[in-house]
């Protein structure tokens, strides 16, 4: 698409998105887009733009040659897809912010950009205001970045935030949440941490080339965090936050999973609060970098969505460098990690699932201990999601080769503690 060229809209949604960048075209005449029709569900709702803008009719915007981007910013992953599929097989550029069904259709959604030749950008689908996505398919060299560690769900570490700064109880804070509008009247999505895992699956694929569907990474989300775990972390000068990581293996390959996980006062993402996400990437020659802003919101969502949309005036597409132009990583599951689960009954942990114990804390209500664990192990089992039991993990969490295994087990030996 030429930089010359007009854009002319159609936009699938007019919620917090959708208005917000409706609002934000306003304000940036220079960018020379102009939304034509927004297609909606329910035409009775009152809405503030004209109600000769808006249609119930999918093909007003689909079938229109003179519509040649398509926003979609719904949250139907179903009906997201259809949309997108469309668009793109009638030769339009597209973005989308649906997080969700770009992480179940990515195979799909690459096969469909190279068979079209279209764009299809959707920076606002992970971390909203933060340029992540673009980062990740831009500057960093496949082999140069040794890790990736973010927060990328607002809602969840509102809560946990509040859970910590405010000695708030887990229903409390997300009470608090729902009533701000940062968590959802159903909010399992995000406190289960199926969003995070969602935005990690797009993630892996621009940063190390891996393309795979959500369920096979381990996750979890903070639906069994207690007061207790934030008074352990405290004593320890530490806090927790739901943080996903993938990391590049010394034996080859790349280690990926979503989890709670305590972080140490020296991490940048210990200044992550509230609704804000924040990313910090390892590479070979640039060292440690944050990037951090707001993950949610009308404005900061608009704002991504904007950037792509000047993006196109430039003809801009991803190339998906790491996957078509390196040898593409694949997962790694063959480590171990250094987990602490606190649980009420003795009887609902897996004792025998762990390669070895280095604490536990028996006085007590609520008991907790730490470990090193498989990381199959915790794939292929469910009972530390049960019961009201929590894991967290260690600061330092991953064990990867065979010889640090056997030195670590070696120590715990010689101190007596195993």
């Amino acid at each position: 698409m030429s930089k010359h060229r007009k854009l002319v809209i159609g936009m699938f949604g007019f919620g917090v998105v959708g208005e917000g960048l409706y609002k934000v075209l306003e304000q940036t005449p220079s960018l020379n887009a102009t939304i034509r029709k927004v297609c909606i569900k329910h035409p009775a709702k009152k809405r503030n733009a004209p109600a000769a803008l808006f249609t119930t009719d999918k093909n007003e915007l689909l079938e229109d040659k003179e519509i040649n981007v398509i926003v979609e910013v719904i949250d139907d992953s179903a009906a997201a897809f259809e949309i997108v599929k469309t668009a793109l097989e009638n030769k339009k550029e597209v973005v989308s912010s649906s997080k969700k069904m770009i992480a179940e259709h990515l195979q799909e959604l690459l096969d469909l950009q190279q068979e079209t030749g279209r764009s299809f950008l959707y920076e606002s689908s992970a971390c909203a205001s933060i340029p992540a996505i673009r980062n990740l398919e831009e500057y960093y060299d496949n082999d140069l970045l040794h890790s990736i560690r973010a927060i990328i769900n607002g809602s969840t570490n509102f809560i946990l935030t509040k859970m910590f700064d405010d000695n708030l109880n887990f229903r409390e804070a997300l009470l608090l949440a729902q009533q701000l509008g940062f968590a959802e009247s159903n909010p399992t999505l995000d406190v289960e941490g199926f969003d995070a895992l969602n935005k990690w699956t797009i993630f892996l694929c621009h940063a190390y080339g891996i393309v795979t569907e959500p369920n096979n990474i381990l996750f979890t989300g903070i639906q069994n965090i207690h007061q207790s775990d934030a008074a352990v972390a405290k004593a320890r000068g530490q806090q927790i936050r739901l943080v996903a990581q993938a990391k590049k293996l010394v034996d080859g390959g790349v280690a990926a999973f979503v989890l709670p996980q305590f972080v140490s006062a020296d991490s940048p993402l210990s200044f992550v609060k509230n609704e804000y996400n924040g990313v910090v990437i390892e590479s070979g020659f640039a060292d440690q970098q944050f990037f951090y802003g707001k993950g949610a919101g009308s404005f900061p969502t608009a704002s991504a969505v904007l950037s792509d949309l000047s993006a196109l005036r430039y003809g801009y597409k991803y190339e998906y460098k790491k996957l078509y132009h390196h040898e593409p990583n694949q997962l790694n599951e063959d480590i171990f990690l250094r987990v602490y689960i606190s649980f009420r009954d003795i009887k609902n942990i897996s004792k025998e699932d762990f390669e070895w114990i280095e604490q536990w804390h028996a006085q007590e209500d609520r008991k907790y201990l730490s470990g090193v664990i498989a990381l199959k192990k915790l794939k292929n089992s469910t009972w530390w999601k049960e019961n009201g039991t929590s894991l967290i993990l260690e600061p330092d969490a991953i064990l990867e080769s065979v010889e640090e295994r056997k030195i670590r087990k070696k120590s715990l030996e010689l101190a007596g503690l195993i």
